[in-house]
């Protein structure tokens, strides 16, 4: 088999050790006042940063992002002490770690919000359950953006760029995927409105476009990715439609005059077999598309992982659950070692059980 997946790649002047990506996950370990990462977090990463690349789990950009319970978020003075831990641990390692800024907009609940509506393009419910202390409870109908709630957004997400860059991140990702805030404005069923960010799949984009244009204006746009879900459909609060593939190929188009560190791709979550609305292979149909990296994600293993970037779809891939049980991923999947199973009962629960208690190989 070939070794490609181990090999080095450079990207936008950034050199990574191999092609393999840790993905960006939920973990909830941040339950303290001010939902701040802590040492713990550093070491949770740290013990990751073999990997070529690093993507934190979605971090909060406000209050108002919020849509699950002991997140850490980047928009205090406090948060971005807590990130600089856990940049420091992953550099000292040898290793890159690029922070994926969220947004969950109607992905949340009212008790996350001391009872006020989440804030979302429309007042779609999309039928999903938020992590709230009191366990998990179903969404509500949101309280549809203004334009001012909007343009507020895009500044958040702008000083949350700041405050990654403040706290020694090598780059930052943009979470418009899997049902959140951005991929809600990019989704019909999720976006009835009427104005210049609804109906066409140009005004539903056009806020993406808006929070890198504003990024662009404080940061260098080359250490900025973008993560998409094009083919979600069915979960998540998302449906595909009529105009679910022109709206992505209009996206992922625009993305190649912004020189970006990559746009971050996920094959199907469901089989979308027969259905027309739905693009079938994700990779392959945006290498045609988009001229930069392709990092693509869902449930790759190392043959499958190897052949994707064989056959020239993706140039890195992502890897979620694996890395949860398994922090020394890169040098397993190398030697063909087995993989340690993950407690699913601890993915989301307090303490070192579950988090950083998984046997390396040497150990």
């Amino acid at each position: 088999m070939s070794n490609i997946l181990f090999e080095s790649y450079e990207f936008n002047g950034k050199r990574l050790n191999n092609r393999v990506v840790m993905a960006p996950m939920t973990r909830a370990r941040s339950a303290n006042e001010g939902n701040v990462a802590t040492e713990l977090t550093a070491i949770y990463y740290a013990q990751c940063a073999t990997a070529g690349l690093i993507i934190t789990e979605g971090t909060f950009i406000s209050e108002e992002g919020i849509g699950f319970i002991n997140v850490p978020g980047i928009y205090t003075d406090n948060q971005v002490e807590g990130w600089k831990l856990v940049t420091d641990s992953v550099h000292d390692k040898g290793g890159k770690i690029f922070a994926q800024l969220w947004h969950t907009g109607a992905y949340s609940h009212p008790d996350l919000h001391e009872g006020r509506l989440p804030l979302a393009p429309s007042d779609f419910n999309p039928g999903q359950k938020a992590f709230t202390l009191e366990g998990f409870k179903p969404t509500v109908a949101p309280q549809p953006m203004t334009i001012a709630d909007i343009k507020r957004t895009v500044n958040d997400f702008k000083q949350g760029a700041i405050n990654a860059f403040r706290a020694g991140f090598d780059g930052i990702e943009l979470h418009g995927a899997n049902g959140y805030l951005l991929q809600q404005f990019f989704s019909k069923n999720a976006n009835n409105r009427t104005d210049e960010y609804g109906g066409s799949p140009e005004n539903r984009a056009r806020i993406l476009f808006e929070i890198l244009d504003a990024i662009r204006e404080v940061a260098d746009i080359k250490n900025v990715g973008v993560r998409l879900n094009p083919s979600l459909n069915g979960i998540m609060g998302i449906t595909v439609d009529d105009e679910t593939i022109a709206t992505y190929d209009y996206i992922i188009k625009r993305l190649n005059d912004y020189d970006l560190a990559y746009i971050h791709l996920i094959e199907p979550f469901t089989d979308v077999t027969g259905n027309k609305n739905a693009i079938q292979h994700v990779a392959k149909h945006f290498r045609e598309i988009y001229k930069g990296t392709i990092i693509i994600n869902r449930a790759f293993n190392k043959e499958t992982a190897t052949q994707v970037l064989e056959d020239g779809d993706a140039d890195l891939v992502s890897f979620g659950v694996p890395f949860i049980a398994n922090p020394d991923l890169v040098e397993r999947l190398k030697t063909d070692s087995a993989l340690n199973i993950p407690d699913q009962e601890t993915f989301y629960t307090p303490g070192e059980k579950g988090y950083t208690d998984y046997p390396f190989l040497n150990k």
